[in-house]
C-alpha cells in the first residue's frame, strides 16, 4: 500500500501526544521508548513512499521523533542515550534537508553541553543552531538559539557576550509573530520561558536579585500546563534567594517544586538542580532549622523518585 501525506499526518499526531506528555511530567524512559517507537514506523514506511516530497517527510518525521527521545533522555539526564539520539537525529535532518528539526538539535546539543560541563561545546552549539536557516529568516527560532548561546557564555564567566547574547534574544523574540504556526516542541518558548533563561544567566554571572525578578516574571506567565518548566523555574527562583542569603523564601521556594510535581517522579534534570540547591543550602547556612528541614523533605522525596 501506498504512503501518503495523510499517513504521514496520522503518524505526526502521535508526536504532538508526545510533546504534551513532556510539558506535564518531563522526560523519562517511557517517552522516550515511545519516541524511538515513533522513529521506527516513519522509518518504515519509506519504502512505500508514494513520492520523493512524502519520503522527505517521512525522513523529517522520524527525525523530530528522534530528537524528542533525545530530549526525554536528556531531561532524565541520561546523557549517553541522548548523544546517541541526537547524533541520529541530525543525520536524519539533514536527509530530510529540514532546518527546524537542524535547530532543534542544535538546541538539545547545546544543552547537553551544559549538562556535562562542557561550555565551550554548549556556546558552539548556540552558534550552529544560530547558523540554521530556520534562524535567519523566522526571529522566534533566532531568539531561542541566542537565549541559549547566553547560558553559554553565562557558564563561562564572561558577562558581556552573554548580557549582549540575551539582548538579541530578547530583540528576536520582539519580532516574532504570535500567530504564525509553530511545532510542538516550540510551543514552551517565549516571553515567560525567555525571562526563565535570563534568570540562568543572571545568576551565573553574579546577579541574583536580577534573577530572582525574572523567575518571578516567568513564575506569573508560564503557562499551567507547563508543570515540569514551572517547577525548573521555582528552582532557579530558589537559587536566586539562596544567593542572596534570603534562607527562609529560598526553602520555601524550592518546597513548591515537589507540590508542582506531586503525583510524578522527579525528571534527573530537576533531581540534579535540587541537589545544587541543597549542596548551596548546608554551605550557606548548614546550622539553620529550616535547612534542615528542607533537607529532610528533599531526602524524603529523592527516596520517592
Amino acid at each position: 500500500m501506498r504512503v501518503g501525506s495523510s499517513d504521514v499526518i496520522r503518524l505526526r499526531s502521535g508526536l504532538d501526544a508526545l510533546m504534551a506528555l513532556d510539558d506535564s511530567r518531563g522526560g523519562h524512559e517511557g517517552l522516550e521508548r515511545a519516541a524511538l517507537a515513533g522513529a521506527d514506523a516513519a522509518l518504515g514506511k519509506l519504502a512505500q513512499a508514494a513520492s520523493q516530497r512524502v519520503r522527505q517527510r517521512l525522513f523529517s518525521l522520524a527525525a523530530d521523533y528522534m530528537a524528542t527521545a533525545a530530549w526525554s533522555a536528556l531531561d532524565a539526564r541520561r546523557l549517553h542515550q541522548t548523544q546517541q539520539h541526537l547524533d541520529r537525529s541530525l543525520y536524519l535532518a539533514g536527509m530530510a534537508k529540514d532546518p527546524i528539526v537542524e535547530m532543534r538539535v542544535w538546541n538539545s546539543y547545546a544543552m547537553l553541553a551544559h549538562q556535562r560541563r562542557e561550555y565551550s561545546q554548549a556556546v558552539d552549539a548556540g552558534y550552529a543552531a544560530q547558523a540554521t536557516a530556520i534562524t535567519r529568516r523566522n526571529p522566534l527560532f533566532s531568539s531561542l538559539a541566542h537565549a541559549r548561546t547566553a547560558i553559554g557564555y553565562s557558564n563561562l564567566g564572561d558577562e558581556q557576550a552573554a548580557i549582549r547574547s540575551l539582548g538579541y534574544a530578547k530583540e528576536a523574540l520582539s519580532k516574532a509573530s504570535t500567530d504564525e504556526p509553530r511545532p510542538s516542541w516550540m510551543a514552551f518558548y517565549g516571553d515567560a520561558e525567555l525571562s526563565a533563561i535570563a534568570a540562568i544567566v543572571k545568576d551565573r554571572i553574579g546577579r541574583p536579585a536580577d534573577a530572582e525578578a525574572e523567575s518571578h516574571r516567568a513564575l506569573g506567565t508560564i503557562p499551567r500546563q507547563f508543570r515540569r518548566n514551572r517547577a525548573l523555574a521555582s528552582t532557579r527562583l530558589a537559587l536566586a534567594q539562596l544567593h542572596q542569603r534570603d534562607i527562609d523564601q529560598a526553602c520555601d521556594s524550592a518546597s513548591k517544586v515537589f507540590d508542582l510535581m506531586a503525583g510524578y517522579p522527579l525528571p534527573g534534570r530537576m533531581r540534579t538542580l535540587l541537589g545544587d540547591f541543597h549542596r548551596d543550602l548546608i554551605t550557606l547556612a548548614p546550622d539553620a532549622g529550616v535547612a534542615r528541614e528542607w533537607g529532610d523533605r528533599f531526602r524524603a522525596e529523592w527516596s520517592r523518585s
